[in-house]
């Protein structure tokens, strides 16, 4: 007796990978600030508010957004587009809805009401490029700023109960450990939005870091790892001092008006592509959380 044929096809395998978030980056997502407005979800946004400061053009919005995407493009990456959304105006900051692993993509599961919606467009990006998610964040939340994948194998997730919770980070580093990875789980305060406010990889073994208000044990654990800082301040990291993206071969992203860091930065022998970005910091993100690594080479230290 022939059995019924099944017509459900298998699930399509992930398009994109990275182990590092300093191997030279390829591969990028961004999304066009066609409809971004400044909203009051975070504390560097209710700040900006606060001080009625004039809602930003959009021509200005586009200018900005263009010195980010010409920053990455002469870093070598290929640029993605993500079609923006007129009721998602934070679909901009493309770090938060997936974050990509040496296993493939994870769909996050974004806490804010205001942006939950997002989801929707990044499974149609990926699904139109044939590119399959390997693991869907379910339990708690979980969001891209908070996941540093620090080198092959090693990786830190903060989670502050704030934007990602425990149990979101937990779910994610049980997946990574299953995987021989070792994670750390990081607590830190919510006022400060997401872990990239404090702390990002600038190149194999380097990062920044706003000392001052990171746990003693973690800057340890950093050390104990090969891995030292250039100390941001924290007025600085209010103003995403620390929020910068590595570009690897020597490069990286730092937002112009971080002008200390960016100094420190090209002393440590970086090149620094600097674009004006103050209209998305005022906002509360910068470099990092305006972009969604899809592929990176391997790390080369």
């Amino acid at each position: 007796m022939r059995q019924p044929t099944s017509h459900t096809s298998p699930p399509a395998a992930p398009r994109w990978r990275l182990a590092s978030e300093t191997g030279t980056l390829r591969e990028v997502l961004v999304c066009p600030p066609d409809h971004y407005r400044w909203l009051p979800t975070n504390t560097i946004a209710r700040h900006t508010l606060a001080e009625a400061r004039q809602a930003p053009a959009p021509a200005h919005l586009a200018a900005q957004h263009a010195e980010l995407v010409a920053a990455l493009r002469e870093g070598g990456a290929t640029v993605h587009h993500l079609p923006p959304e007129p009721h998602l105006p934070y679909m901009v900051y493309t770090r938060d809805s997936v974050v990509v692993t040496h296993r493939g993509p994870v769909l996050c599961q974004l806490e804010r009401p205001q942006r939950r919606g997002e989801y929707a467009g990044l499974l149609d990006f990926h699904a139109a490029r044939g590119s399959g998610f390997w693991r869907k964040s379910s339990a708690g939340t979980l969001e891209g700023g908070d996941i540093h994948i620090l080198h092959p194998g090693l990786a830190v997730i903060g989670h502050s109960g704030g934007r990602t919770d425990e149990a979101g980070a937990e779910q994610l580093a049980g997946w990574l450990r299953a995987e021989g990875w070792e994670v750390r789980l990081e607590p830190f305060d919510e006022h400060f939005l997401h872990l990239d406010v404090l702390f990002c990889m600038a190149a194999p073994g380097l990062a920044v870091a706003c000392a001052d208000v990171l746990d003693e044990d973690f800057l340890r654990w950093l050390r104990a790892h090969g891995i030292r800082w250039l100390p941001v301040p924290y007025r600085d990291a209010m103003q995403l001092g620390c929020n910068i993206l590595a570009l690897g071969g020597g490069r990286v992203v730092s937002a112009r008006g971080s002008r200390a860091l960016n100094a420190a930065l090209r002393a440590e022998g970086l090149a620094v592509l600097d674009p004006e970005l103050s209209l998305f910091t005022l906002g509360g993100g910068g470099p990092h959380c305006l972009t969604c690594p899809l592929a990176r080479d391997e790390e080369i230290a």
